[in-house]
């Protein structure tokens, strides 16, 4: 009988995992992608804010609690995502072409002990995590088309 709850919470946690990975803010595409996004991530279109040099689209997923940023800049493509929420989303669906290089680059990246977040650095991308249970955060983002005067901390 203890072995029917262990499985319901099993089902649940990987429906959820699978549930988060539609999050399709992918850098390095057309801002018409957001449309897709949303849907993708079985989202809402939430707040468009436009800044001197950039305009930010926020997309809010109700199955998991997380909202994605995503930064288009003045040539019309996503140079930054942001996101927090109770789960990160599916990077590799995030980083899109950028994925394979974020995965080699963390295989040798040194984790320090006791150290919660984790900055992963590729000659084409940067990739921060942090946060705790409950609040999780990050942002990757692609130095190249980072806009002119744009600061990182615009970035969360």
């Amino acid at each position: 009988m203890m072995l029917r709850p262990c499985l319901i919470s099993l089902c649940l946690a990987l429906a959820i995992t699978f549930r988060c990975g539609g999050a399709r803010a992918t850098l390095g595409e057309p801002a018409e992608s957001i449309t897709r996004d949303t849907r993708n991530f079985s989202g809402v279109l939430l707040k468009s804010a436009t800044r001197a040099r950039y305009r930010v689209q926020s997309i809010a997923s109700g199955t998991t609690a997380t909202t994605v940023r995503e930064y288009v800049g003045p040539s019309g493509v996503v140079f930054a995502v942001a996101w927090n929420g109770l789960v990160h989303p599916d990077l590799q669906v995030l980083l899109g072409n950028y994925h394979h290089d974020y995965r080699k680059a963390l295989s040798h990246a040194v984790r320090l002990p006791g150290r919660r977040g984790a900055k992963v650095t590729t000659d084409r991308l940067v990739v921060e995590t942090w946060g705790h249970m409950r609040n999780l955060q990050g942002r990757a983002y692609l130095p190249e088309l980072l806009p002119e005067g744009v600061s990182l901390d615009e970035i969360r």
